[in-house]
């Protein structure tokens, strides 16, 4: 296949001068030790000169190889011909072609180049003011494996890698439609990066669609490593601990979320999908709940919220009730507690303080210390900081047990990104509960709900599955109704989006 590039205006452009050709892109690529220039001459009397430019650390030597002695048998078929020049030599190999690999033709220098940092071959013919430019990039890329952050026991096990153009082909496998767009923009004069989006034009509404356009213009100026950097760029509030975004590994998820009128975003080198935009609701729901019974599906469902609420308010609630409330408290659990509490010198508040900051540090040691190191040390470390902290008289033993409640709480909510945030929310709650107690408590819960209910997700209400409520809204929410009524084409859902807007 071919692909004409426009060049733009201030490229330099090749000349029909082979030697002026080799001097410039020598020049460009000047101590660049990967670079690699080879020239050779064919003809009856060696009178046709030609060179190629390849990264060596991109372009396998087999691939080399094999276009060299493809190009060498050709030029030896065209040699019988008695008209043979360079241009007929240049238009006979961009018009017929000699191999199977996708090539471009260029007559900028700066667009050759370009290309070669890309894993191109460019093949230049003296005489002829084009490079023909072949893709042969071997460099090796991690294989198709199952997603490491979102496992499930049944459903496809198919993961993203940091290569965008098998990412792209894994979302095209599923989504076999010509509706299923691909837009692609480059990011940065040094990186290049290549960001694509992707949405179905039945299902996604035209106004998001330029809404997110109008947001992502301008990052093209900008160095851009992952698809982190493009969600920053387009966030509508970067201050705030809430994700107005979610990502996957998993294409079932990507596919999903074309259907349901999502906008995708993926970068090169980069494995994770971006999802646009994501409600606050979608951040406690899985693949595997499409893949299990609607009973199953529904409870663990309920679970998870239910373990939202653990993770966000079980110290807080803590703190007000042995402070200020105790005698919301039964008595023989109130009894229990101040036994456990006997002996220890510091309030409830720099208890749990304590212990929560410890629990987080040892989970971040989990987490950066290597895999096999990681889990040894966060276990035996709360086991041990824990049973010392106890002996020590420095917590009680309830306190542990609600700071590891609380952990593994956080551990079910399935998107890491939300389980962030309830980090972070809840050390102001502890903070609110151990000035004013209960009513510290609910001024925090009311702060939350009123930042809920202003934030914004590329436009869209944050909450806007929850409200204003309507029963059709909550049929795949807190529980997940039977596929049956779920099933919704991508035309009529935007139909039913664009009702509800009028309504």
């Amino acid at each position: 296949m071919s692909d004409q590039r426009t060049s733009r205006p201030d490229d330099s452009r090749l000349t029909v001068d082979g030697s002026q050709n080799l001097t410039a892109m020598k020049a460009i690529f000047d101590h660049c030790e990967d670079i690699a220039f080879d020239e050779w001459t064919f003809g009856d009397r060696f009178e046709h000169n030609v060179f190629t430019v390849h990264c060596g650390t991109l372009v396998k030597d087999r691939n080399k190889n094999h276009l060299s002695s493809t190009l060498l048998d050709a030029s030896r078929s065209l040699a019988a011909n008695e008209q043979l020049t360079p241009e007929f030599i240049g238009h006979y190999f961009h018009n017929q072609g000699m191999t199977s690999q996708p090539f471009k033709l260029s007559n900028s220098l700066t667009e050759t180049a370009d290309l070669v940092l890309e894993g191109f071959i460019a093949l230049f013919f003296d005489g002829w003011n084009h490079s023909i430019c072949y893709y042969t990039r071997g460099i090796e890329k991690r294989a198709v494996m199952e997603s490491i952050g979102e496992p499930v026991v049944q459903g496809p096990r198919e993961g993203t890698n940091e290569s965008l153009s098998t990412n792209l082909g894994m979302i095209r496998q599923r989504v076999k439609t010509p509706k299923l767009k691909v837009e692609v923009i480059t990011a940065g004069s040094s990186l290049k990066t290549k960001i694509a989006y992707l949405y179905l034009q039945d299902a996604t509404d035209p106004e998001l669609l330029l809404e997110f356009r109008s947001r992502i213009q301008g990052i093209e100026e900008y160095e851009v490593l992952g698809t982190s950097y493009v969600e920053d760029w387009i966030e509508d509030s970067s201050y705030s601990p809430f994700p107005q975004y979610r990502y996957t590994e998993r294409t079932d998820n990507a596919a999903s979320a074309l259907l349901d009128g999502k906008i995708l975003v993926l970068t090169d080198n980069s494995p994770m999908i971006l999802i646009c935009p994501s409600l606050f609701v979608d951040f406690f729901g899985t693949s595997e709940d499409y893949y299990v019974r609607t009973v199953f599906a529904s409870l663990i469902r309920l679970l998870r919220l239910f373990a939202f609420f653990i993770a966000l308010v079980l110290p807080s609630l803590y703190i007000a009730l042995s402070t200020y409330h105790p005698e919301l408290i039964p008595t023989v659990l109130l009894l229990t507690i101040l036994d456990s509490r006997e002996g220890i010198p510091f309030p409830a508040f720099f208890e749990a303080l304590a212990m929560e900051v410890s629990f987080e540090l040892l989970r971040e040691a989990g987490i950066r210390l290597p895999r096999p190191v990681g889990s040894a040390v966060s276990i035996v470390g709360a086991l041990v900081i824990g049973q010392a902290a106890i002996t020590a008289q420095i917590a009680s033993p309830i306190m542990v047990i609600i700071v590891a409640l609380t952990g593994i709480a956080s551990f079910a909510i399935p998107h890491y990104d939300m389980a962030i945030a309830l980090r972070i929310v809840r050390f102001p709650l502890m903070i609110a509960a151990g000035i004013l107690g209960g009513f510290g408590l609910m001024i925090g819960f009311l702060l939350i709900l009123l930042h809920l209910t202003r934030l914004h997700t590329l436009g869209q209400p944050y909450l806007s599955s929850l409200a204003p409520i309507k029963f059709r809204n909550f049929r795949d929410i807190f529980v997940r109704f039977p596929l049956r009524h779920l099933l919704v084409s991508p035309r009529n859902r935007k139909l039913m989006k664009i009702r509800q807007k009028g309504s």
